[in-house]
């Protein structure tokens, strides 16, 4: 404890550079100190925000179409936010759209703006949390990259196709 503090340092505190995670954030008393306690809590309404916070989906389409990509938007079968939500089972079902069913390619990429540990499944491979602060746009391509080639060379996804990219 530094001089005159009142808030108890921690042994483990060298962890810290280890990871995002927060450990080792002292003590005032038997709580946390003020500011790990207004760094958590600003850091709990940052993530709130971002579940409710939309795709821009034709802002996406439009960056693809200029890397020369031909995507598609569809729907789920959830016909808004607040019902994904509340039934992420129906996030993962595809509304009923003919053009969407009559794709002849091997497989499909989907980046969606949903947060749902229910709504991810064992045949389904999830690159999640793509942000500077969390896996880095670059490293994520290339996990997708891996993820894609593997699938097809070895006829599986999901928890059959162990991410081997590094």
């Amino acid at each position: 404890m530094a001089k005159g503090s009142i808030v108890s340092g921690n042994s483990w505190a060298a962890l810290r550079s280890l990871t995002p995670a927060r450990i080792a954030l002292g003590r005032a008393g038997s709580a946390l100190p003020t500011a790990e306690l207004l760094r958590f809590g600003l850091a709990h309404a940052r993530a709130r925000d971002a579940v409710h916070a939309a795709l821009d989906a034709k802002a996406l389409c439009a960056r693809l179409e200029a890397l020369g990509l031909s995507p598609r938007v569809a729907r789920s079968a959830a016909p808004d936010r607040e019902t994904y939500l509340r039934r992420p089972d129906l996030g993962r079902r595809l509304a009923k759209d003919p053009d969407i069913a009559k794709s002849d390619h091997p497989f499909a990429l989907v980046i969606a703006d949903g947060l749902s540990a229910l709504a991810t499944d064992a045949e389904r491979n999830c690159v999640s949390n793509i942000r500077p602060e969390g896996l880095g746009y670059e490293a994520a391509a290339r996990r997708i990259d891996w993820l894609a080639a593997a699938g097809l060379a070895r006829g599986m996804t999901g928890v059959g196709l162990k991410d081997e990219s590094g």
